[in-house]
């Protein structure tokens, strides 16, 4: 199960909306695909 401070942090990046919502949703699409906790993206949102 991700970490909430994880979340928190990486939603957090210096990077405008219009690009952090879609890494968000790609990083988790990935992490649903592979079945794991992170999409392999550190510090990415989403990852």
């Amino acid at each position: 199960m991700p970490n909430m401070k994880a979340l928190l942090t990486n939603m957090s990046v210096p990077m405008p909306i219009h690009k952090k919502l879609p890494l968000a949703f790609r990083n988790n699409l990935i992490k649903i695909k592979k079945r794991q906790n992170c999409c392999g993206h550190f510090g990415e949102p989403g990852c």
